[in-house]
């Protein structure tokens, strides 16, 4: 006997107990089931012999008394008493081994046969072995199995050609068996009719007629004892099918328990402490191993040209200024109030970050030009827009002014002329200067802001042609003169990777200030900056970066100032913003 242990987990404890005691019923009544229908296989198998046999037992004893009648045959088995009792010793046995023998090749021919294969075997067949008899419960077994998975799925199922495969397997084995139970049969039925044969030609003397008699005789109990050994097996069939018991039974009924068994609040809390960290923590990696732009000093070590500074990133972004990007974005034209008003950060006295930060990189642009009084003209450009040099212009420019210097801002985007709106973005600019509409340079020059020492030569009309224009004699003759009246003159450029301005204007200028945006510029770009360094592409080529959010920066304060730079060509109007 084995005990199994069930047990169901559900919100409902009823419910989970008679679930229970729901499937001990259902495993009882298909296991009932099941046997019935074995038992109705095996007795429909036996009522088919049962008619066959009695059939040919009709005709034998036909056969006799026709015989006997025909030929008036007397009793001689008085004669031959002595040698019949041997023949019929040996005939026995030869009949008992026959009725094996009979049923043996019917279960084997029922096996070989295509059209039985989903045909279960008659059980208690009296083969006289064991072990074929379990063979064919064990086949009948998995037989019902598989029918039954059959009927629940389809006959593609894997579990369904699982069975399939292995009621394969079971009936070349139990044909493999009856084979060799077959060959063991034919050997004892040999060895008696030796035995008998030793008898009979005791009584050759004996008439023909006795010998015919004799053999139709043993035929006759052949019949008959086969016809009773059915009528017994159907017997005992009908016996077990009537006094049929359940095979499983309850031994401690199903109770379930006064509290719930899950879940667990202990694991609750700590699987919900554990997300809790991996979560952000996993979003935080990703976020990091995603982003591919500057945005540390750290990040463009690589490049060996001069480090001229960096300016932190701030807040001062008017919310005038964020209205006007906003109707701009949707396509309605802002408003005279909305518009963002350009001015100059950088104030003489002032102590913030952001003058401190451009006091900074005024040292150290001082500090690369040294001594030589000839590095006058000055350039920036960028790899991308967005990266503020509009604004690094106009307050270095600044910086240097309040010191002292005589400084002069030239506006050479021609194609956006952003920072000449510092100084209101007059129509009378460069742009008329190089191409002969206006003769004197100095008619359009204008002081910026309240900031003394501060000019701007701002952009003028938007040309077709920029440059063409900046091909023009008129440019190098501007340059040169600029050279003559300020200290230092700042030229703002178009990015170096939008058109090809930059490079038109690079042999006027002694020294480049090439700026990179944190949080713009793509780190896979730096090689190509030092490309630009190493190549000499500019002259004097150094880096500034622009927009170092202040927890990364080594200040010390809540602070910083950064440029954005909406930039897009054409021959509309844009706008930078702080």
């Amino acid at each position: 006997m084995q005990v199994l242990n069930l047990t169901c987990n559900d919100v409902n404890v009823q419910r989970a107990e008679d679930f229970i005691n729901t499937l001990i019923s259902a495993y009882n009544e298909d296991w009932v089931r099941d046997k019935n229908q074995i038992a109705t296989a095996t007795s429909q198998f036996i009522n088919d012999r049962l008619a066959v046999i009695e059939q040919e037992l009709g005709h034998v004893d036909s056969d006799i008394s026709s015989y006997k009648s025909e030929h008036l045959i007397p009793d001689l088995a008085l004669v031959s008493q002595i040698y019949l009792d041997q023949s019929h010793e040996a005939a026995n046995q030869v009949l008992e081994l026959n009725n094996q023998l009979y049923m043996a090749r019917y279960i084997r021919t029922f096996l070989a046969d295509e059209r039985n294969k989903g045909q279960l075997l008659p059980a208690n067949s009296g083969l006289g072995n064991s072990t074929v008899e379990k063979q064919i419960a064990d086949y009948n077994t998995l037989m019902l199995e598989r029918n039954s998975l059959a009927s629940n799925s389809s006959e593609s199922n894997p579990l369904v050609v699982d069975r399939d495969n292995s009621l394969e397997a079971s009936r070349n084995a139990i044909i493999s068996s009856i084979d060799n139970q077959i060959n063991a049969l034919n050997a004892q039925v040999r060895a008696f009719r030796g035995s008998e044969s030793k008898s009979r030609n005791q009584i050759a003397s004996n008439p023909q007629q006795a010998k015919y008699l004799l053999s139709v005789e043993r035929q006759q109990k052949v019949k008959e004892a086969l016809y009773l050994f059915l009528l017994q097996k159907r017997e005992e069939n009908e016996l077990s099918q009537a006094f049929t018991a359940y095979n499983t039974r309850i031994i401690t009924p199903p109770m379930g328990p006064v509290g719930p068994t899950s879940p667990v609040r202990r694991n609750i809390l700590l699987i919900a402490f554990v997300a809790g960290l991996a979560i952000p923590a996993g979003i935080l990696f990703t976020m990091e191993s995603l982003n591919t732009k500057v945005r540390v000093r750290k990040d463009i070590e690589n490049i060996t040209a001069p480090f001229l500074g960096e300016l932190p990133m701030s807040g001062k972004v008017k919310k005038k200024g964020i209205r006007a990007r906003l109707l701009s974005m949707i396509g309605i034209k802002p408003k005279a109030g909305d518009v963002e008003r350009y001015e100059i950060l950088v104030k003489e006295g002032s102590r913030n970050i952001v003058n401190e930060a451009f006091r900074v990189i005024r040292s150290n642009l001082e500090f690369i030009i040294g001594k030589n009084t000839d590095h006058k003209v000055i350039m920036l450009t960028s790899m991308n827009p967005g990266s503020g040099k509009t604004f690094i212009t106009s307050n270095l420019a600044a910086s240097f002014a309040i010191k002292g210097k005589k400084v002069c801002i030239v506006d050479l985007d021609l194609r956006k002329t952003t920072i000449s709106k510092y100084v209101g973005s007059p129509r009378a600019g460069v742009s008329g200067y190089l191409n002969g509409e206006i003769a004197d340079w100095h008619k359009i020059l204008m002081p910026v802001g309240k900031t003394h020492n501060l000019s701007m030569l701002p952009g003028g009309s938007i040309p077709p042609n920029p440059s063409e224009l900046l091909y023009s004699p008129n440019m190098s003759r501007l340059i040169d003169e600029l050279r003559k009246e300020f200290d230092l003159v700042f030229i703002d450029c178009p990015p170096t990777d939008m058109v090809a301005d930059t490079s038109i204007i690079t042999p006027m200028a002694d020294l480049t200030i090439f700026v990179m945006r944190s949080g713009v510029l793509d780190r896979r770009l730096v090689p190509a900056i030092q490309g630009f360094y190493t190549d000499k592409k500019f002259n004097n080529m150094t880096i500034l970066l622009n927009g170092i959010p202040s927890k990364v920066n080594g200040y010390g304060y809540g602070y910083g100032y950064g440029y954005g730079y909406g930039y897009g060509y054409g021959y509309g109007h844009g706008k930078e913003d702080a």
